[in-house]
């Protein structure tokens, strides 16, 4: 049996609707080849996408590259997010024209989702996610008590609180699982807190 981290491929549409998978990409994305064939690639990523993975797959349609790599954040059922590395793969047909698109979508490692999975069940209070935002762009704590209306000490309060609830040993770190959770936009600046990981 395949670990739960083993790649999974489909082949895409033109238009990036799924044409087929393998047993992987379908149990990556949680659902049955049915219920994923015809749908388009990006509803099955979270809609923070960074834009530039538009950008590859336009490339690839002008012929401008033959293959891209991007870290994403997919969609499994239940609400659940993953994270991991989509490639693209140009398929020539004969005439030397794009012909269809191969993707490889490669979750991080097990433990990794196993961290997420308990991470996405998570849910922060408004004060909470306006706290992981500052820490985030990286306000300090005196920056952030005085935006907020807080002592400094209660800043350290939530922040030592998401540390334990997240199990991240640093503020660097928390940053890093809550990307790796879903509950930060991705391709934005500031980031902020997606409003389904919010109380």
């Amino acid at each position: 049996m395949t670990g739960r981290h083993a790649a999974g491929m489909a082949t895409l549409a033109l238009d990036l609707q799924v044409l087929a998978g393998d047993e992987d990409f379908f149990r990556h994305f949680g659902g049955t080849s049915a219920e994923l064939c015809g749908r388009n690639l990006f509803d099955l990523l979270d809609p923070s996408a960074p834009a530039v993975l538009r950008e590859h797959f336009l490339r690839l349609h002008d012929g401008r590259r033959t293959r891209f790599t991007e870290r994403v954040v997919g969609y499994r059922s239940g609400g659940r997010v993953f994270s991991g590395e989509l490639t693209g793969t140009a398929i020539q047909g004969p005439s030397d024209t794009l012909s269809a698109i191969v993707v490889l979508v490669k979750p991080d490692d097990e433990k990794a989702e196993e961290d997420t999975a308990a991470q996405s069940r998570n849910l922060l209070s408004p004060l909470e996610a306006q706290i992981l935002e500052g820490v985030a762009t990286g306000a300090s704590t005196v920056q952030m008590a005085a935006k907020l209306y807080l002592s400094r000490q209660g800043v350290e309060y939530h922040v030592g609180s998401m540390l334990r609830k997240m199990k991240a040993p640093n503020r660097a770190a928390l940053v890093s699982r809550a990307y790796a959770a879903g509950m930060l936009t991705v391709g934005t600046w500031p980031a902020r807190v997606r409003p389904d990981f919010v109380k």
